[in-house]
């Protein structure tokens, strides 16, 4: 496993309160997924990056006990947390594997739905993720996610320190769905048909002046670019400074306002 997939387990095996994380929106935008698509009773359906379960485990009450849902997640403590809560809900519908989501197979037209909340950005080949879930899908399935625009999540302050310190634009993580009409060709390329995309808009102030630029946030940013394993320390260094005086510029009395808007993105097979 390559060592960006391994600092995501990392982050994610980090995060034990991740369903009550301050200013979290995660279990709604769950929710607002799995309502996205029309699911039935004894439907099959696959959670791809689950996480603590916040869509898997309310699919299954959805689906039934004739009905199925797979979940499968890298991180061996998201898992642990959706193990809990499988347990305290008695269901014995739902099969949760620690799995890298980009390389596990499963028989072709299996799945009546393939959902991913979150984490679809943070694939390091989504083209490809999207053509497998195609594969997967029953005819008339849909494939479903959730992700940032390239707007969210201060994307274009560290696309501004880049270009300025290295003199190069490096493809952000948020770039490849950054918007509706990216996600909608992605979706089409892959072979869905009648693509849908809601945008829900959110955003939230941060306070970030004694923030500093961290090595695993811009190998993160960047889903391990091999050149910033070549930057110096000079490099390091002046990303520092440019990144400050980004924050400074966009620092107001509130904080520094930081867009947490979501596509939601759903296409059929």
């Amino acid at each position: 496993m390559n060592s960006y997939k391994q600092q995501v387990i990392e982050l994610y095996n980090s995060r034990t309160t991740y369903d009550c994380e301050e200013g979290t929106r995660h279990p709604l935008e769950a929710n607002l997924l799995l309502e996205f698509v029309p699911i039935q009773k004894r439907d099959k359906i696959l959670d791809v990056a689950t996480g603590t379960g916040l869509l898997a485990i309310p699919a299954a009450q959805k689906v039934g006990s004739e009905g199925n849902v797979i979940g499968i997640d890298m991180s061996p403590g998201m898992l642990h947390q959706a193990k809990l809560k499988v347990e305290a809900a008695s269901l014995q519908n739902i099969e949760l594997i620690e799995a890298d989501a980009e390389s596990i197979n499963f028989n072709d037209s299996c799945f009546d739905a393939i959902f991913c909340c979150e984490a679809i950005v943070l694939f390091t080949d989504i083209p490809a993720s999207l053509q497998r879930w195609y594969r997967f899908l029953k005819t008339g399935g849909f494939g479903a996610f959730t992700c940032p625009p390239e707007t969210a999540y201060m994307g274009a302050v560290y696309r501004n320190i880049c270009v300025r310190v290295l003199g190069i634009s490096l493809p952000h993580i948020l770039e490849t769905l950054g918007t509706p009409e990216k996600c909608h060709n992605l979706l089409q390329q892959a072979g869905f048909r009648d693509i849908e995309i809601k945008i829900e808009p959110s955003g939230r102030y941060r306070h970030l002046r004694d923030d500093e630029l961290s090595w695993k946030g811009l190998n993160l940013g960047f889903k391990g670019n091999p050149l910033l394993a070549k930057l110096s320390q000079s490099q390091l260094d002046q990303l520092q400074v440019e990144y400050r005086a980004e924050i400074d510029k966009l620092a107001t009395d509130k904080g520094v306002w930081e867009d947490t808007t979501k596509f939601f993105v759903r296409g059929r097979k």
